[in-house]
């Protein structure tokens, strides 16, 4: 594996290249050749298709890609025959500006400070911060905070690092996010094996970027922090932490919360589920030991876990049947567990900037497009089918693609096309594979209500339907952030109290009367119809907090705590914000509206929240307490 390996030399003949070229995403490969001549005549208008962002190769006719390989070719050559190894710099603004509007086909200006963020070297890392604690220089780890000269400790839970990736371990788990996306802007991995890696890959990325960034020697595994409560007297964080030597409490003047939203395993409130007689699990803690050859396996759920999880299983089962509340969306994606090919791989570690144009490319539908598309337009008017015109064309783009797959199963059409608005619950990657194991005879689709569990199996319907395992692909507790810790901050203030069921923290980081205590991915933080992915915004969080420790440095204090006006006027913008998406006008349930308030989503554009966590406004906090 590489984790932010310097470009390569390019030292094969023309034809060689020419053979590389041929797999190169032609979109991607326009940008690039603009940025290393400057030239921007190469990006013309006609080669550019409406829709393009969301097509592969861009729409683009066979011979509109033939002659921007050929275009590519000769700049490529010239680059290998005079450069010398010179890399050339990142495009200054005008040009990014430039190549990203024409891309986008709208004006990119509001968009270039972030966009000159992502399209660097790693090596330049321009989101590590520009001050340090004790004004030395020389350090080599690449977390924020040792970068910054902040001494911390990690406490984590579990055995190893990897979160979800590590606890999620079941049969087909893989991201949903192309995979150069979901790894750090300034670590990045050009070698991915697949466009859409599963969790053994992803996870491996983790524990090689932990040891390599010198994070892996702070972190205390196997240690829970069972509970977190302010100290006021001393103006710190008091810790009781459950680890290998059993209970003890530690001090710390600031606590970041990493525990990320999707970790709770939630199983459903339905009669007997105590009953059963066979072996059943939740998706999140597969059990291993349980073989599934030739067994009536019983899944709950059709959300993204269960997604993965029956196509895998059936054929191994002797039946699965599917118990279905509600059918997702389904976003076709042809390319879904291909393999990155080894020419594209050679033009990741050869051509300088193809990945970083790549990443781009991969991010820009996010930026401008497919938000747009879940937007409620009260003038509509928005229904239970579509929430705008915009959303209507993409139901039928959707459905289009999921009725051709089903001709020759007109029984599943009704069950299988949602009637709720397209993002109104999380949209999946189609490759085929769902609809084709729904119509395998060893599968059956059940969608009445799940009524009862007994020692033989499920009832639904009124028909007792016999398992030999059930498998509980029901979820998480998405909206019980920082959950089983008891939190207590000023004043003995319980968070969880606080919360009442209705998280909110301002800029999904700081909560009134919770003083130096920072969450990541937290409410409303989550990405939805944005591209990019949670590692992008744990990227913004991670500025905004350091920028909230060199202020709380800078002015002397010891404590920092977010005020309580500035905190509800956020949230009353993000609520606005969230009643005027798919997911909060809906009625349909699901974990993006759960509670009575949309907790979980961010409702607004990526750049938005970028611009809103480059720096911190001290006039929106109380900072008390001399370091004197």
């Amino acid at each position: 594996m590489t984790v932010g390996r310097p470009i390569r030399p390019i030292s094969v003949d023309d034809d060689t290249l020419r053979r590389h070229l041929a797999r190169a995403d032609v979109p991607a490969l326009l940008m690039t050749i603009a940025h290393l001549t400057g030239d921007t005549s190469l990006l013309r208008d006609d080669l550019r298709a409406p829709g393009w962002l969301f097509a592969p190769q861009g729409g683009l006719t066979e011979e509109q890609q033939t002659e921007a390989r050929e275009r590519a070719l000769r700049v490529l050559a010239r680059l290998r025959d005079e450069s010398a190894g010179t890399l050339p710099a990142p495009p200054d603004a005008a040009l990014l500006r430039t190549i990203t509007s024409w891309a986008m086909g709208s004006d990119t200006e509001d968009l270039v400070p972030l966009l000159a963020e992502e399209l660097t070297l790693p090596e330049h890392d321009p989101k590590a911060p520009a001050w340090r604690l004790d004004a030395c220089l020389c350090i080599r780890d690449r977390h924020r905070l040792a970068q910054a000269g902040v001494p911390f400790v990690i406490y984590e839970k579990n055995p190893e690092v990897g979160g979800t990736w590590f606890e999620n371990t079941y049969p087909g788990c893989r991201t949903d996010v192309a995979s150069h996306l979901y790894n750090y802007s300034f670590a990045p991995r050009h070698d991915w094996p697949d466009h859409f890696c599963s969790h053994e890959v992803v996870l491996d990325y983790l524990r090689d970027f932990a040891k390599d960034s010198g994070v892996l020697d702070r972190i205390r595994f196997g240690t829970e922090v069972r509970e977190m409560r302010w100290d006021e007297a001393r103006l710190c964080w008091q810790l009781t932490l459950h680890g290998p030597d059993g209970e003890r409490t530690v001090a710390h003047h600031a606590v970041i919360s990493a525990v990320g939203q999707l970790n709770r395993p939630r199983l459903p409130d339905v009669p007997g589920i105590g009953d059963f007689a066979g072996a059943a699990f939740h998706s999140a803690a597969w059990d291993h030991t349980v073989d599934l050859t030739g067994k009536r396996v019983a899944v709950v759920g059709t959300g993204a876990s269960a997604y993965q999880i029956i196509p895998e299983i059936a054929g191994t089962a002797a039946q699965v049947t599917v118990f279905q509340r509600n059918p997702p969306w389904l976003r076709p994606t042809p390319h879904y567990r291909d393999a990155v090919p080894a020419s594209t791989q050679w033009l990741f570690e050869h051509v300088p900037y193809y990945s970083q144009w790549y990443r781009f490319w991969l991010f820009a539908p996010g930026l401008r497009g497919t938000l747009e598309g879940w937007i409620v337009d009260p003038d509509y008017p928005p229904t239970e089918r579509a929430v705008s015109a915009l959303n209507e064309q993409l139901r039928e783009t959707l459905q289009r693609a999921m009725e051709a797959q089903l001709t020759d199963a007109p029984h599943l059409r009704e069950h299988a096309i949602p009637s709720y608005p397209v993002g109104a619950k999380r949209v999946l990657r189609d490759d085929g594979r769902w609809f084709a194991t729904l119509k395998r005879d060893d599968v059956r689709l059940v969608t009445d209500p799940v009524e009862r569990v007994t020692a033989g199996g499920i009832v639904a319907g009124g028909e007792e339907i016999e398992a030999d395992v059930v498998v509980w692909a029901t979820g998480f507790e998405a909206s019980r952030f920082l959950a089983p810790m008891k939190v207590t901050g000023r004043d003995g203030v319980d968070l969880h109290d606080r919360w009442n069921g209705v998280p909110q923290a301002y800029l999904g980081i700081t909560v009134p009367h919770f003083p130096n205590l920072f969450c990541m991915y937290g409410p409303n933080t989550n990405l939805v119809g944005h591209g990019g992915s949670i590692v992008y915004f744990s990227e913004c969080a991670a500025t905004y907090i350091l920028e909230a420790i060199r202020s709380l440095l800078a002015s002397g204090g010891r404590a920092l705590e977010v005020r309580e006006e500035v905190h509800k006027e956020y949230n009353a913008w993000v609520d606005r914000g969230s009643a005027l998406r798919a997911w909060g006008w809906t009625r349909v349930s699901g974990w993006y509206n759960e509670g009575g308030r949309p907790a979980t989503n961010w409702p607004y554009t990526a750049g938005e929240y970028w611009r809103r966590t480059r720096t911190i406004e001290p006039a929106e906090y109380d900072t008390y307490g001399n370091r004197g």
